[in-house]
């Protein structure tokens, strides 16, 4: 018998949440796929939360080793591998996400949390770079 035993830390709970809101299913609608690629944008995304959320910091060309002791295909899917998350790969996305507008992206994952976990939105505070705003929605009632 074979035991295989790979390392999970807290990013189980926060790939749930992430599956859980569909972060990757909304970054794969804002930004499609043109060509067919090994891992969708809204994994590549997914992997960059995980990493920036696993306390380490590091070059993009060394961001595959991140998932080499991680339970990579419980994280992000069946068939994922971390040599898939490559710079070449994350940059293409990166730029992706810069042409669809970094304001649009967070918003749009902001108002699918609201939406799942039915959050309170009697007032708003945006504040995705160095401005922010916030304002009292009208009463929906």
């Amino acid at each position: 018998m074979s035991v295989e035993v790979s390392n999970l830390d807290h990013l189980g709970l926060v790939a749930g949440i992430i599956d859980e809101i569909g972060i990757e299913k909304k970054i794969n609608q804002l930004l499609g796929e043109k060509v067919p690629e090994k891992i969708t944008a809204g994994q590549v995304v997914k992997g960059m939360v995980l990493n920036g959320l696993g306390l380490v910091s590091s070059p993009l060309y060394l961001f595959n080793k991140f998932f080499q002791e991680k339970a990579i295909e419980h994280l992000m899917g069946k068939g994922v591998k971390a040599e898939y998350f490559n710079d070449d790969r994350l940059g293409r996305v990166l730029d992706q996400l810069y042409q669809k507008g970094l304001n649009q992206v967070f918003m749009s994952v902001v108002l699918e949390a609201v939406k799942i976990y039915q959050l309170e939105t009697q007032t708003v505070n945006l504040d995705s770079s160095s401005r922010s705003c916030s304002w009292k929605l009208p009463n929906r009632n």
